[in-house]
């Protein structure tokens, strides 16, 4: 046993820092977001001045860069002399409502009235009048905005704030994965949030390349790493997705792989063997945080080509397609029985493009042999996994007792 623990402590051959190879590591300079940086660096310019800014929507796949740039930013801004912006940084993964944001808000720059027992009305005019205390100039960063659940109240009710505040304001960065999104929104929300729009597209392949090389040059350790390799994994997620995050995790568990097998470099075979594993789990953390109806749309799926559906007796070959109007027929059926409101045909077409996109299903056209015009649409990981995921993430969500997060007033 003692020996066991004894190989836990000794020094890897492999990884010199994998808090480098970590997805949350923000580098010194960010490769190929220069331009990125700047646009949003000029957007919230008259922010930091004392001046009411633009409202700017950030949006593109994950792996991108986007996150990264923007805490990047964040924390160059809080290394200025006399900035007059006050800056709340809020993971909309985690505080999901008008009322935790306007929470979070409060515990950011006003703890002392961050306290159980006040009500959205209450919070917010806490925060109106530390605002106008000072003058002060507000922004509000919202990663994954798309996962606030009443997101056209939280941006009426902070868009209201620039009205109500005599002096000072309020300025809303939202960040997303899917620009599709926008469709959900009321129209006065979608004005509001779109003053400035910022996309980021995906990283190619000499992209990714010169990201990895410059990650393993600071993580791995000197030599270990096969300049091949690199390109393998860089070529893996160009040709997936672009994802930067991706990447990483393929080279990373390469190295894993390499250590564990006591070799002394990581070789494309290695990151062949991790590409697939780390493709997965990149899905299922996806998965994991799809808006809610995305999610039952991914449990009916997945239901229906474990326990079978009607296509099965129209064809002999691949049964794991599944017929699109049946899939939308299922997702009805578990939004029902969990006293959910079910989504239109048309947003739940548009759903199928975002799930097809991200890489989380596959789907194509019917051909001859099926009556009518359709889709057929397969998971792209395995089903069963899948089911367990989405059960362990969605029907098992607590919510804040009701007396932790008052009703709207």
């Amino acid at each position: 046993m003692e020996k066991g623990f004894e190989s836990l402590f000794k020094e890897s051959i492999i990884f010199a820092n994998r808090e480098v190879l970590s997805p949350h590591y923000i580098p010194q300079h960010l490769l190929f977001r220069d331009k990125q940086i700047t646009d949003i660096e000029n957007a919230i310019t008259p922010s930091l001045r004392g001046e009411r800014g633009r409202n700017v929507f950030i949006y593109g796949k994950t792996g991108t860069g986007k996150t990264s740039c923007m805490k990047y930013i964040v924390e160059q801004i809080r290394k200025l002399p006399m900035v007059r912006a006050e800056i709340s940084y809020i993971n909309c993964r985690v505080y999901n409502s008008r009322y935790r944001v306007l929470s979070k808000i409060a515990t950011d720059h006003i703890p002392m009235y961050a306290k159980r027992g006040y009500g959205v009305i209450d919070i917010y005019e806490k925060v109106i009048n530390w605002v106008e205390e000072d003058n002060r100039m507000l922004i509000v960063i919202l990663d994954e905005i798309d996962m606030i659940k009443d997101l056209d109240d939280l941006i009426y009710t902070l868009s209201r704030a620039n009205s109500d505040i005599k002096s000072g304001g309020i300025t809303m960065i939202g960040i997303s994965n899917r620009v599709s999104f926008k469709e959900d929104l009321d129209p006065r929300s979608l004005s509001t949030l779109y003053e400035k729009e910022l996309a980021f597209p995906p990283y190619n392949s000499q992209e990714l390349s010169a990201i990895i090389k410059e990650r393993v040059g600071k993580g791995f350790k000197e030599g270990v790493v096969d300049p091949a390799s690199i390109s393998l994994a860089a070529a893996i997620s160009a040709k997936d997705s672009g994802d930067a995050r991706l990447a990483l995790k393929i080279i990373t568990k390469a190295g894993e792989l390499s250590e564990e097998r006591n070799m002394t470099a990581v070789t494309p075979k290695e990151v062949s063997e991790a590409a697939k594993s780390a493709e997965e789990e990149i899905a299922y953390e996806i998965i994991n945080t799809l808006p809610e109806h995305q999610r039952l749309i991914v449990y009916a799926i997945a239901l229906m080509t474990i326990h079978g559906h009607r296509y099965k007796k129209l064809n002999e070959g691949d049964d794991s397609f599944v017929l699109s109007g049946e899939i939308y027929n299922r997702y009805h059926s578990i939004a029902e029985s969990l006293s959910k409101e079910t989504k239109s045909t048309r947003l739940y077409r548009r759903y199928i493009a975002d799930l097809n996109m991200q890489g989380i299903i596959i789907s194509y056209e019917s051909g001859k042999g099926i009556r009518g015009h359709t889709k057929l649409i397969k998971l792209a990981y395995p089903p069963l996994k899948i089911k367990e995921l989405i059960e362990k993430t969605l029907f098992k969500e607590e919510e804040l007792p009701a007396e932790n997060e008052p009703k709207a007033e």
